[in-house]
């Protein structure tokens, strides 16, 4: 229903109005919501922030790791509450120190290794149906819509936060997902950018500029990674040899296609 001038609801079924949702307005808030941490971005998103019992995909050109950027500050947040991360299939070998300095616990983050497709979707849908605070964040980049509607269908059970990351090729196929974001980076490396594709509400079509938060560019300083990042790695814990001053470049700036 888009139009203004519709007819009122008797009034037998006037507690009915409050369902109702009008297709150029802003969606009602989630049961719960997190802020993002980004202020422009809080103020595009229903409810002012990340919708808890709800999926929310990010899609990004192959070249571009900026998950981080993204979504730190709220899982800073829940980390804070007591909640842990639930890391599944990401692209690259999670980077401890470099977590650490995004304000997200080591000891609060768990990698499950997932290889293959099948055993990503597997691992996401256990822990959608964990009752624990945790953020979910699976990497997705084959998952068929009916596997998807399946992850919406157990993320409105799941309390905490629930990412997943998909190609940006798969933006012109349809989404169960009620939230829909395209990430981007911008020219300076402390740059980026956020298009909405797909939200409870009216289409907005200009992208959200915005920078690094100052505490965390200097994260951004040249540095060259020592294994080529095509090359597999082992996962390293917190009490490992990197320093907690290496910066974080393995989940977070743009790599080599």
């Amino acid at each position: 229903m888009t139009s203004r001038t519709a007819p009122a609801l008797p009034p037998s079924h006037a507690h009915l109005s409050q369902h109702l949702w009008w297709g150029d307005a802003m969606g009602r808030a989630a049961a719960s919501t997190w802020s993002s941490g980004h202020a422009a971005l809080d103020a595009l998103l229903p409810g002012g922030g990340w919708p808890g019992q709800d999926l929310v995909e990010v899609l990004q050109p192959p070249h571009v790791q900026a998950e981080w950027r993204l979504v730190a500050p709220a899982v800073s947040a829940l980390t804070a509450r007591g909640g842990s991360v639930l890391l599944i299939g990401p692209r690259q070998c999670p980077h401890l120190p470099g977590l650490a300095q995004w304000g997200v616990p080591v000891d609060r983050v768990v990698w499950v290794h997932a290889a293959t497709e099948a055993q990503r979707l597997w691992a996401t849908e256990q822990a959608l149906k964990s009752d624990a605070l945790t953020a979910v964040l699976s990497w997705l980049p084959q998952a068929r819509p009916e596997q998807l509607r399946r992850l919406q269908t157990l993320a409105a059970g799941h309390a905490g936060l629930s990412f997943i990351f998909r190609p940006m090729s798969v933006a012109p196929s349809a989404s169960p997902a009620p939230l829909r974001l395209a990430l981007s980076l911008g020219a300076a490396p402390d740059e980026w950018q956020v298009q909405v594709l797909k939200r409870r509400g009216s289409w907005w079509p200009h992208p959200v500029a915005m920078r690094v938060p100052v505490a965390w560019r200097r994260l951004w300083a040249p540095w060259q990674p020592t294994v080529p990042l095509s090359h597999p790695v082992e996962a390293t814990s917190a009490a490992g040899p990197l320093s907690h001053d290496t910066p974080h470049g393995l989940l977070d700036r743009a790599v080599a296609p």
